[in-house]
């Protein structure tokens, strides 16, 4: 068991166990197909951190990972955890387990019909797309700091209505620098945008859209922008934010709370 585990309350009852011998041939094969089909691409345009933490954590192109092997290499270069949890977690248990270096991971694979999208995450997206990032000291600080600050600000809400309106405003603000960053976050490197958002590794579509150059705006990170900047989960982006490091989205994280205590 996960040691990290005894420090959940709210999350504990979203934890479940990888049962890695019950995948089969098939599943093993679209994971194949699905990092076949990624990796060219990646190659080029991914952030060499990315490709540097992939890896290090042990992925495979041939078999679906087995999480308690990628932990045994992600665990002793950051502290972070891939925990297999049930599925979706309402927002105060995901951010329990950031704020305790657990990231939430589910066990399930898409089907080959589904190869291209599916609308809730499953291991491809959560292990392929954000763990790598995971091995990055400066990145696995950035998104502990995220979930720490999440949790605080429902930890300093009142009761009134009031209260829960402008917790739920907060929320909203920090899922746009979650969005921005842990999901689409682009980074420039060498001159060149690179790509370490988890909606832009694991989707051809969606990366294909902001290497082309005729896609999405692309602005220097400006948290002040980030927090207002508005979304749509089902079109392709209309903005994206740079940023030059990743000590810029841990400073962020640092000057969110500030701006929303």
């Amino acid at each position: 068991m996960n040691p990290q585990a005894a420090a959940l309350t709210v999350a504990e009852q979203y934890l479940i166990q990888q049962d890695w011998a019950a995948y089969t041939p098939e599943q093993h094969a679209v994971w194949a197909e699905l990092v076949r089909r990624r990796m060219p691409q990646l190659n080029e345009h991914a952030c060499a951190e990315y490709l540097d933490g992939f890896h290090q954590i042990g992925l495979r192109e041939d078999s679906i990972p087995n999480l308690a092997e990628v932990n045994k290499r992600l665990g002793p270069r950051t502290g972070w955890n891939a925990t297999p949890v049930s599925g979706f977690l309402p927002p105060d248990a995901f951010f329990e387990m950031l704020a305790t270096r657990q990231f939430p991971t589910t066990t399930w694979l898409r089907s080959r019909d589904s190869l291209e999208y599916t609308p809730e995450p499953d291991i491809f997206h959560d292990v392929f797309g954000h763990v790598p990032m995971h091995a990055h000291p400066v990145f696995a600080d950035f998104l502990q700091e995220y979930g720490r600050v999440c949790a605080g600000l429902k930890d300093s809400a009142g009761g009134t209505a009031s209260a829960r309106g402008t917790y739920k405003d907060k929320l909203e603000q920090m899922g746009r620098l979650f969005w921005f960053t842990v999901e689409f976050g682009v980074i420039r490197q060498n001159g060149r945008i690179k790509l370490y958002g988890s909606g832009l590794i694991s989707s051809h579509g969606e990366s294909e859209y902001v290497i082309s150059g005729h896609g999405p705006e692309i602005r220097d990170f400006n948290l002040d922008q980030v927090l207002d900047q508005q979304f749509l989960v089902s079109e392709m982006q209309k903005v994206l934010y740079a940023v030059e490091s990743f000590d810029q989205i841990f400073e962020a994280a640092k000057q969110a709370e500030e701006r929303l205590a």
